[in-house]
């Protein structure tokens, strides 16, 4: 299962509360199967009802604020956090990843996909998250999500850049070797 999503064998987690790339996802979901996947959004579970009603993967092309070409591929998984009915139980692992499986023979997914989570519970609108945490609780997989923030891609630049400039030309106690010489 999931030999159809090429680069998943290299895929590593994010530290925690960083997002979660698709492929480091389904890395970390893979070794679980039998387990139960649950989501967890704004401080709750989804329901035991809920529903995989879409997944979809595209690739984006922008300008940004500061007028520099961006690109990037997403995946998207839409969670429809719905009561259960005839007494349906939440979903495993096995399920979740046999679904993204399906997709990934027909609608190719990119190793560095972002993953964007939609979740409704059919009367509010759709909302965006991300996956930030894997938590494993006896015999549940627990996904956190978190909403997924506005950027501005220039500034997040600039703040990469800078915090790097000052890690790296901070005064240096090493005489080992210096930093910016």
């Amino acid at each position: 299962m999931l030999d159809t999503i090429k680069g998943l064998e290299s895929a590593p987690v994010a530290a925690r509360g960083e997002e979660i790339s698709a492929p480091a996802l389904l890395v970390a979901l893979s070794a679980h199967p039998a387990k139960t996947l649950v989501f967890n959004y704004e401080g709750r579970d989804v329901q035991p009802g809920y529903h995989v009603t879409e997944v979809k993967s595209g690739r984006f092309e922008a300008l940004d604020c500061g007028a520099q070409y961006e690109s990037w591929t997403e995946t998207f998984v839409q969670l429809w956090d719905i009561p259960p009915e005839n007494d349906r139980r939440f979903m495993l692992v096995r399920k979740f990843l046999g679904i993204i499986d399906t997709v990934a023979k027909a609608v190719p997914i990119a190793p560095n996909a972002k993953v964007t989570f939609e979740v409704s519970d059919g009367i509010k609108a759709m909302a965006l998250y991300r996956a930030s945490t894997i938590e494993m609780e006896g015999d549940v997989v627990r996904v956190g999500l978190t909403q997924r923030p506005a950027s501005c891609k220039p500034r997040d630049r600039w703040l990469e850049q800078k915090n790097t400039a000052e890690s790296c030309c901070a005064p240096n106690t090493s005489a080992e070797k210096p930093c910016c010489g």
